[in-house]
């Protein structure tokens, strides 16, 4: 058995093996953790990433190896033993209770006394210098349901050091964070540096790797592949590390002439979120949509699809007016919407990939001659499935499985298979690869390509520029609700040019399509 006290570790997991019945999800990893460092968890969904932190969390039991916080050997059997350890994890999607403040949510179930009853101005105090170190501005009374994601996830790592951990998870923090937002992350994150603590970072955000991260242990495939010092490798280098083999390009963009119009909307309006956006789309042409978060994007393709009412506007499909007052209007006019939020609004993630697949065309299921009974085609059911399940290169036992037993990859490659079984001829993408690994990503590309060949008029929105700029033919810029730019010769695409048009806050639309 190696020693645990080299350089003063503050963690050191070594040989750390998890199975789970037909695969093994660890196979003798290992890891290290140093004071005041910020030390990266790369790999691609599914390496084993969470795993590793639900073992240390607690939430898993290994099954071989040895951990050691301060140099001792400790069992994380359960989460109060990994907290009273020194651990604590912000995951990704925050657990807190939206109707309590933030100074409860920091001490809940931990609530100090007074006798018999709750000390509430001890709680309010002690949440209130704890924010303080994190650089929260908001009251300590405040309602958590009121507070921005990155306010929450400030009272998170309050929470944490309330805990008096050293050892801190942040699985994904920065997923729905602005550039601002991330900035005042990263100078708490320098701050606990400063305090000694240590700091395991997950993110796919590889740019953000390079500006926070000391070192980076990277995963693939369940096992230990290399640990490296941050500044001395490329984006590239981890990327190879990451998925085995070098990417020639990250966005494999494929050359389409597009064709006559598909989709023409004109005066789309929604008072205080879009205002008066016009554009068209051709047949197989991919028209990106970038700006700033709150500019709009996502709101104007809600009123497309019919999710949200709008106050005015029209929409042609092939030159012809349609009437969308509902999604269920805007599938039969053949226009798909894969939402940005997979897991609460793409998916129903206790049902199968099969069940998944087929929710948007029941409809065409039903075998039964009555509309008012519904006999659906089980058999039929599962070939479509199992079609896209082959043709999309799903990676799952089978499409019985359960969608949010997935990979992010793999989940967002499902919601994919079901707008394409609804034969949509133009199909809205927003936010087409969060929350993916960067092989994953190419994957959702390729599929993008693909359809762009057949002559889907895709709209695509994303607030990761370099995406919109490697993938789009044509880009339109929005910022207050309205259409402030237009690029169209993608030898001028640059993010200096996107991103002057995203701060142009002019009621004046620069430019339509």
């Amino acid at each position: 058995m190696s020693s645990a006290n080299d350089g003063k570790l503050l963690l050191k997991m070594e040989n750390i093996t998890k199975r789970f019945p037909g695969t093994i999800a660890l196979n003798r990893v290992k890891f290290e953790l140093r004071p005041g460092e910020v030390h990266v968890l790369l790999g691609e969904n599914g390496a084993g990433k969470s795993t590793l932190m639900k073992i240390l969390a607690g939430a898993y039991t290994r099954d071989e190896g040895d951990v050691w916080i301060n140099g001792q050997p400790v069992e994380l059997g359960n989460p109060l033993k990994a907290q009273a350890a020194g651990v604590a994890i912000i995951y990704q999607e925050l657990t807190q209770i939206p109707q309590l403040s933030a100074a409860e949510n920091i001490f809940i179930g931990r609530e100090p006394r007074k006798g018999l009853f709750v000390d509430w101005g001890l709680i309010n105090r002690e949440a209130r210098r704890l924010l303080d170190q994190v650089e929260a501005t908001f009251s300590e009374k405040t309602e958590t349901r009121k507070l921005s994601v990155a306010h929450r996830q400030m009272v998170e790592i309050a929470k944490a050091l309330s805990l008096n951990a050293n050892i801190i998870v942040m699985d994904e923090p920065t997923s729905s964070l602005t550039p601002h937002e991330v900035e005042g992350l990263f100078r708490v994150i320098e701050s606990l540096k400063k305090q000694g603590k240590g700091i395991v970072f997950i993110s796919h955000h590889l740019e953000e790797v390079k500006e926070i991260g000391d070192r980076a242990t990277v995963l693939r495939d369940g096992c230990y592949v290399d640990t490296i010092d941050v500044k001395d490798h490329s984006i590239d280098d981890m990327i190879e590390l990451m998925v085995g083999r070098s990417l020639v390009t990250k966005y494999p963009k494929v050359e389409v002439t597009p064709g006559p119009e598909i989709f023409r909307c004109e005066g789309m309006t929604r008072y205080g979120a879009v205002d008066n956006v016009s554009f068209s789309v051709r047949r197989g042409e991919i028209v990106g949509f970038a700006g700033l978060v709150g500019a709009g994007r996502t709101e104007l393709c809600r009123l497309i699809f019919g999710a949200d009412e709008k106050d005015a506007g029209k929409i042609f499909v092939d030159g012809k007016e349609v009437n969308i007052e509902s999604p269920r209007d805007a599938i039969r006019n053949r226009i798909g919407f894969l939402t940005e939020n997979r897991k609460e609004e793409g998916l129903v993630l206790h049902m199968s990939i099969t069940r998944n697949i087929s929710m948007p065309i029941l409809e065409q299921l039903n075998r039964s001659p009555f509309k008012v009974v519904k006999f659906i085609d089980h058999r039929r059911d599962e070939e479509l499935a199992e079609e896209y399940y082959h043709k999309l290169g799903i990676r799952a036992p089978s499409v019985r499985k359960k969608s949010g037993e997935l990979s992010g990859g793999n989940q967002q490659k499902v919601v994919f298979a079901k707008w394409i079984a609804t034969k949509s001829e133009v199909l809205m993408i927003d936010e087409p690869t969060r929350g993916i690994d960067v092989g994953a990503k190419v994957e959702i590309y390729n599929l993008i390509n693909e359809l762009s060949k057949q002559g889907v008029g895709i709209i695509m929105v994303s607030s990761e520029l370099p995406e919109v700029l490697g993938m789009a033919d044509r880009i339109l810029v929005m910022c207050n609700g309205c259409i402030t730019g237009e690029l169209t010769d993608r030898s001028q695409f640059s993010q200096e040019e996107v991103m002057k048009y995203a701060t142009m806050f002019s009621k004046t639309a620069a430019g339509t399509a």
